[in-house]
């Protein structure tokens, strides 16, 4: 019996059995990939102990893929997303802060925003393949935890950008 044809993510690099399937609008990733990161949405959404981390999901996904960066949707997704990581993991921010980060660079810093070059694929340590493969809620957690902070180490060229953007929300924007 012949194996199923493999794709490779184009922005994380995870080889994923092919899938029928669409992508996001301006996210980047392969139609595996967001598949598998629906699955992992799927699963947080069920259980309140695997939703205890979505933040963190949902951050570490959008940032690791970050489509084209020349589309201003795009650019806005990854500036505010590594400004998540960057006030949750660097500065141990409370998750209570973060819907304010989002909303308020959205709504009142969008020309803060410049597209930005994202990191090898081979960069990522960890990958949605990895989340989905978790077998309980505490492992789940584990493994988000580390996807996050991977993401957020490989984006390094852009810490001082999101510093920056978290810092204009300190600045009561």
């Amino acid at each position: 019996m012949p194996s199923p044809q493999k794709t490779v993510c184009p922005d994380c690099g995870v080889i994923l059995d092919a899938v029928d399937g669409t992508t996001h609008a301006y996210l980047g990733g392969s139609t595996e990939c967001w598949a598998t990161f629906n699955e992992i949405l799927a699963r947080e959404f069920q259980d309140e102990g695997y939703f205890s981390v979505h933040r963190y999901t949902t951050d570490a996904y959008t940032t690791q893929h970050p489509g084209n960066q020349s589309d201003r949707r795009a650019a806005q997704s990854v500036n505010i997303h590594l400004a998540a990581l960057c006030a949750l993991i660097e500065q141990k921010r409370e998750l209570v802060f973060i819907p304010r980060l989002l909303k308020t660079l959205a709504n009142k810093h969008k020309d803060k925003f410049k597209p930005l070059a994202p990191p090898a694929p081979q960069s990522y340590e960890i990958t949605v393949r990895d989340v989905l493969a978790a077998t309980n809620v505490e492992e789940h957690k584990d493994i988000v935890m580390k996807w996050a902070e991977t993401v957020w180490r490989a984006w390094k060229p852009h810490h001082d950008t999101a510093r920056h953007l978290v810092q204009l929300i300190d600045q009561r924007s």
